[in-house]
């Protein structure tokens, strides 16, 4: 599998909008956990099956999560565009088109269904097996 690195134009016009001073533990190489997060929406993959190379997976999917939840990622290509480094049609994140694995026949899902033709006909009619009134009557 090809893995993905962003290229040294594009690091330059990313990089000044990067958020500075964050509270917490000392961030890890930022270009490294961006190309893992631009790799994993690229190819599709789990978050977890995402390459060693690019650092832990935890990582990779919290900065993606922490960074969505604070508009970054939009604030980001606005500013890409502003600096005319990519046109306002370019996405970011193309998972909307993505199904979950769960998204058919998962539990709470479809439910089988009568046929057509059996809900027409109404409810079943049948009759008792003499054999299982005989057994009763023992």
């Amino acid at each position: 599998m090809a893995l993905f690195w962003l290229s040294d134009e594009a690091w330059a016009a990313i990089e000044p909008h990067l958020p500075k001073n964050q509270p917490g533990a000392r961030r890890v190489d930022d270009r490294r956990v961006i190309s893992g997060i631009i790799h994993v929406l690229k190819v599709g993959s789990r978050w977890c099956d995402c390459p060693a190379d690019y650092g832990p997976s935890t990582t990779i999917y919290n900065r993606f999560n922490r960074w969505s939840q604070r508009g970054f990622w939009v604030q980001l290509l606005a500013a890409l565009v502003d600096a005319g480094v990519v046109t306002k049609s370019t996405a970011i994140d193309s998972t909307y088109i993505k199904i979950q694995r769960a998204a058919f026949g998962a539990k709470g899902g479809a439910r089988r269904k009568r046929s057509g033709g059996r809900e027409a006909a109404g409810p079943r009619r049948s009759m008792r097996s003499p054999t299982s009134s005989a057994v009763s009557m023992r």
